[in-house]
């Protein structure tokens, strides 16, 4: 078999996965709502721009965290959005994991971080 065969069947694995089925269904779900798709995307956004800014040196305010700290309460009271989180979690925990087997079997160590 080659690599492009190989990476398509790590793709099929991938989609039949129960973390991405589940994440699969959640986002379909979230995309229903107008209002709670942009309050997620709003905290995604949120989250990358402290993950930027901790990875560029810079130290977060105050400001920053009590900002996506306040978002993901009022998500969590939901209970959709609640497991849309935790699934997206679980899909991208495999993902890393992943992105690591590929890095360590070339000799490169984490590919993505």
């Amino acid at each position: 078999m080659n690599v492009y065969d190989q990476a398509h069947g790590l793709a099929q694995a991938i989609k039949s996965s129960e973390e991405f089925k589940q994440f699969d269904s959640f986002k379909k779900q979230i995309d229903q709502n107008a209002e709670l798709a942009a309050m997620i995307k709003d905290f995604q956004t949120k989250q990358l721009e402290i993950q930027t800014k901790t990875m560029m040196g810079e130290q977060m305010g105050p400001e920053d965290m009590a900002s996506v700290q306040q978002l993901y309460a009022i998500m969590a009271k939901d209970p959709l959005a609640a497991q849309y989180l935790q699934a997206e979690m679980r899909f991208s925990l495999m993902m890393k994991d992943v992105y690591e087997i590929l890095g360590e079997a070339i000799g490169a160590g984490s590919l993505f971080g």
